[in-house]
């Protein structure tokens, strides 16, 4: 299997519904891009949390898996888990931020997922983000919701074993749920990985892919 490589990556979006979703997610994707692309233009917007120790969690998490890059996060306020009575909100603000950035890759939730903040979120990237690379990354949960990525992001071994200790480090408000574990975030990344041919990956799904020469 040949890997698809962008061409060129000089600025990466990160987009999360809540603290802790992109490093759940993607945070193995996030290291690997970092490590490998020194003083990458990051910029991450989280929708809830602001204001709570929540946001400080999210702040040194995010600036300990994005090492040596130009990194800027804006974490809001909204409730969690009412996205989709704060749409309009939602959208001026993913509008607003839009305008700060210019992304050759976009990270977010993806639109299959069951809980209604990374779903919404998930389906207005598109809506602001139209010309750009996006990729909906995955969170493993109590809700039955995990369907096959069609797009295979392989890690290094030690990528995922700094990404775990990473989690444990930085999100202790989540170390007593049933799912935040270091056998739910291995598991997942070896059954990615088996799939990728790899030991380890993440998965993604795309919300569209242009291949091809430029036009």
């Amino acid at each position: 299997m040949h890997p698809l490589v962008p061409a060129r990556l000089d600025e990466l979006v990160l987009l999360g519904a809540h603290c802790d979703d992109i490093p759940i997610g993607a945070g193995g994707t996030v290291l690997t891009l970092c490590r490998a692309r020194p003083g990458l233009r990051v910029r991450a917007l989280v929708l809830a949390g602001g204001g709570t120790p929540r946001e400080d969690e999210e702040r040194a998490a995010l600036a300990a898996f994005c090492p040596g890059a130009d990194l800027s996060v804006t974490v809001l306020d909204m409730p969690d888990g009412r996205l989709p009575t704060h749409w309009e909100w939602a959208k001026e603000q993913l509008e607003a931020f839009r305008r700060t950035c210019e992304p050759d890759l976009v990270l977010a939730g993806h639109r299959g997922d069951d809980h209604q903040d990374h779903r919404e979120l998930a389906r207005l990237v598109p809506t602001v983000f139209r010309d750009h690379l996006a990729l909906g990354y995955e969170i493993l949960k109590a809700e039955p919701d995990l369907a096959q990525p069609a797009v295979l992001w392989p890690l290094e071994p030690d990528v995922v074993d700094e990404k775990i200790r990473l989690l444990h480090a930085h999100y202790p408000s989540q170390t007593g749920r049933t799912w935040f574990d270091d056998e739910a975030f291995r598991g997942l990344a070896r059954i990615r990985g088996v799939q990728a041919g790899r030991r380890y990956a993440e998965g993604f799904h795309p919300t569209r892919l242009l291949v091809g020469a430029p036009a």
